[in-house]
């Protein structure tokens, strides 16, 4: 059973973020040490917040929205008595977690179901494009020395070490999560062209674990790899999709404040819709976010003539229901996320459901698209994946109907 996120959480404090995978829920969740708490630290008084900051140290910055440490509990106490800060801690929360697979060490179908149904061809053996985009997949970390991953990696950055809020050239993947979701997006099929195939299969891969083992974050961690991987394409002058496979059910403002960033500076961001359907208005975040391309989960199921949209996806706002519009709490489009198989963290790979599977999938297609037509805008490219779903609107699922809807929203955007 999920519980609901703590809504006091959602405005100034970090939270714990999970993956939208369907499954089990974690019996425990990860803690920042002994006695430790993670707070956000504001003020507007500049010798004070340069005082704070000597003593107790600084994860991040976030200038004007405050910055982050860790402190224990008897100087959180002493900090909250001072009238001249605003601080909050983090709460912890129960979500749920990635569960059911079916593992083969050799993949069965090199294109599954996704592909096959995302180049609207059956027959498909094979896929090409993203060559010169990088796609950044923030998660849990990716296995880079996968046969089908090997030659996608380029940046391999930890955000979620408790130690240190940047690690560079260390992104393992103890949990999975993210080595599936890196496989949708780019898996090239490994050098022998036996493994597995992504969408955009000679696009750049950015790995950057802001998850932990268990699949939990913090929301300042997945505001400083946003920000960072949107710097980071600045500075290399290279076009960049961010790829989220993850969310809360309530918004972050750090976290938000990031996509709007990343939105602004260039870059296209892709985010799951969540888990938390089939009722009205369950979408998660940072999919919910206005600046953010939310993705539904599809089944491989025909209903009303088309795919079907997965129960547990998580439906939208049905007062802009049929609007064509992207505003907050939307779901934008929807992509096969129901028994996805793809790459998995011991070189093997694994079938598993959610619109975190989804996610990569659009990510994947946003790849192939801009590789072919680079002088698109992130904008633009955004409006070409709208005007591709709307070519084949979804009509089967719960609240799924002609045009746009909250369960699918303008549609499946494909290849061809």
């Amino acid at each position: 059973m999920k519980k609901r996120l703590i809504s006091t959480l959602l405005l100034s404090a970090s939270l714990f973020v999970p993956m939208f995978a369907s499954g089990a829920t974690a019996a425990t969740i990860e803690t920042t040490g002994h006695d430790q708490l993670r707070v956000i630290i504001q003020t507007p008084n500049s010798k004070l917040k340069n005082e704070v900051k000597g003593k107790y140290g600084v994860r991040w910055d976030f200038q004007e929205d405050g910055f982050t440490t860790m402190v224990n509990q008897k100087q959180y106490e002493a900090l909250k008595k001072n009238k001249n800060l605003s601080i909050k801690k983090v709460e912890k929360v129960s979500v749920e977690l990635l569960g059911g697979s079916k593992a083969q060490a050799v993949p069965t179908d090199s294109t599954p179901w996704g592909i096959e149904a995302i180049y609207n061809d059956q027959t498909i053996t094979k896929t090409s494009g993203g060559s010169g985009v990088v796609v950044a997949v923030l998660d849990t970390g990716t296995m880079k020395t996968h046969a089908d991953l090997e030659n996608r990696v380029q940046q391999c950055k930890d955000f979620s070490n408790l130690l240190f809020s940047l690690v560079n050239n260390s992104c393992n993947d103890i949990n999975g999560h993210g080595t599936h979701v890196a496989g949708t997006v780019l898996a090239d099929g490994g050098d022998s062209g036996t493994g597995i195939y992504g969408v955009a299969p000679e696009a750049t891969l950015w790995s950057y674990k802001v998850l932990g083992d268990l699949g939990f974050g913090f929301s300042d961690d997945i505001a400083g790899a946003i920000r960072h991987a949107t710097d980071e394409s600045k500075r290399l002058g290279v076009p960049l999709i961010i790829s989220m496979s993850l969310g809360s059910d309530g918004k972050d403002d750090l976290i938000a404040d990031a996509v709007k960033y990343a939105n602004d500076n260039g870059v296209l961001v892709v985010a799951a819709a969540g888990n938390s359907g089939p009722d009205e208005n369950t979408i998660g975040y940072p999919g919910g976010v206005a600046e953010a391309v939310a993705v539904a989960s599809l089944d491989n199921v025909q209903e009303n003539g088309t795919y079907r949209v997965s129960d547990f996806s998580s439906r939208g706002n049905p007062t802009t229901d049929g609007d064509y519009v992207i505003t907050e709490a939307d779901v934008e489009l929807a992509a096969p996320g129901g028994e996805i198989l793809s790459t998995w963290n011991d070189g093997s790979y694994n079938t598993i459901s959610g619109t975190s599977m989804a996610t990569p999938h659009i990510s994947g297609l946003a790849a192939k698209i801009w590789a072919e037509n680079p002088n698109l805008s992130n904008h633009q490219l955004r409006l070409e994946l709208q005007n591709r779903a709307k070519l084949n609107d979804i009509k089967g699922g719960q609240h799924a109907a002609e045009g746009d809807d909250i369960a699918s929203g303008f549609g499946f955007p494909k290849v061809k």
